[in-house]
């Protein structure tokens, strides 16, 4: 497999710099894998696409304010770091950018006299630092962070909004660094529509980390070294989608995320409850255990995603399928719109 079908060029006007206003207004291309063929429709058009007897899993996840601002004591230049996890020890690992080389030992502070990050060492192209005054990660960035939206949307800088509208409505257990953006496009008025015909719905936990986003420069894509993320499967949701399957109904991903922590939980050939960090790598060609169908937005060229998309409806539909968004001037990325797989 070459890389190169990976690549296309999008007008930097299609990427989406805001959400749309209303969630569920966003567009939606639904590609019908066995014909082949597309139809553009509306994302509150989804109960009318699923069939009763459906289920549909979404990841539970949610984005923590990861992204911290401050400068260095020493020099007083500008300081900006991204939180990744908390070690055993209590220490923060994270990236980092500034001027200069920051030496072991510096302080970096994020509000005076409230809250600091003391720099305590390296783990290769990352910072651990203490957290002063110390306390958990989660709530030192609920109060002090920033949501960390990509670059590709304004640089990278948040606005108010971007607390409720980076978040999915099944957002419940914090950990990750971006969002299953998926999951952006429902309401609960939408799920509401969905129960009343029929439509299920179900939880895993992916928290996503930086890794799913890292560009492949590898020429043989499948060479890719996947980074790991932890992801949970419940029992309750693998019985779910046992009984779908034996009414004859079928199991929609909300999102790559979703599926990657379902394909991980079937990875012995039999779909499990599981609990665990997951290297899974879905390309083509790859036999799907867990899923019938996906909800995923568009994805950035030479990535990981866009080889598991291809995985679910073959690369010459997919490479037709972008070919298509971008005549029709979809927006593209985690502000963007869906696609429904089928």
């Amino acid at each position: 497999m070459n890389a190169d079908w990976l690549d296309f060029d999008l007008p930097p006007e299609l990427i989406a710099q805001h959400p749309c206003p209303e969630r569920d207004g966003s567009r939606l291309l639904v590609i019908d894998r066995a014909a082949a063929t597309f139809e553009h429709r509306t994302f509150r058009d989804l109960p009318l696409l699923l069939r009763a007897n459906d289920l549909m899993v979404a990841n539970d996840t949610r984005v923590i304010p990861a992204r911290v601002i401050g400068c260095r004591e020493k020099t007083g230049g500008r300081w900006e770091g991204l939180f990744l996890r908390e070690t055993p020890e209590g220490l923060w690992e994270m990236l980092a950018q500034t001027r200069g080389k920051p030496e072991t030992g510096e302080s970096i502070v994020i509000e005076p006299g409230r809250f600091s990050l003391i720099l305590r060492g390296r783990a290769g192209e990352r910072w651990l630092a203490e957290p002063s005054p110390p306390a958990p990660a989660v709530e030192l960035l609920n109060t002090f962070g920033h949501i960390p939206l990509p670059p590709y949307i304004r640089k990278g800088v948040d606005e108010p909004d971007d607390r409720e509208r980076y978040q999915t409505i099944f957002a419940a257990r914090q950990g990750s660094v971006a969002a299953p953006t998926a999951g952006l496009h429902f309401t609960p008025e939408l799920l509401e529509e969905l129960r009343k015909k029929g439509i299920e719905q179900a939880k895993v936990t992916l928290h996503v980390g930086l890794g799913t986003f890292a560009p492949i420069k590898t020429e043989d894509p499948t060479k890719h070294e996947m980074h790991s993320e932890w992801g949970s499967v419940p029992e309750s949701t693998v019985d779910a989608i046992n009984h779908c399957r034996s009414r004859g109904g079928r199991v929609i991903a909300i999102g790559t995320t979703a599926t990657r922590a379902l394909e991980s939980a079937a990875s012995s050939g039999k779909l499990q409850p599981w609990t665990g960090e997951t290297r899974i790598f879905i390309h083509p060609p790859h036999q799907f255990r867990a899923i019938d169908g996906l909800i995923t937005n568009f994805h950035l060229p030479r990535t990981t995603l866009l080889l598991l998309v291809a995985a679910l409806c073959g690369e010459d539909t997919l490479k037709r399928a972008y070919a298509e968004a971008i005549r029709q001037r979809y927006r593209f990325f985690s502000y963007g719109d869906a696609m429904l797989i089928l």
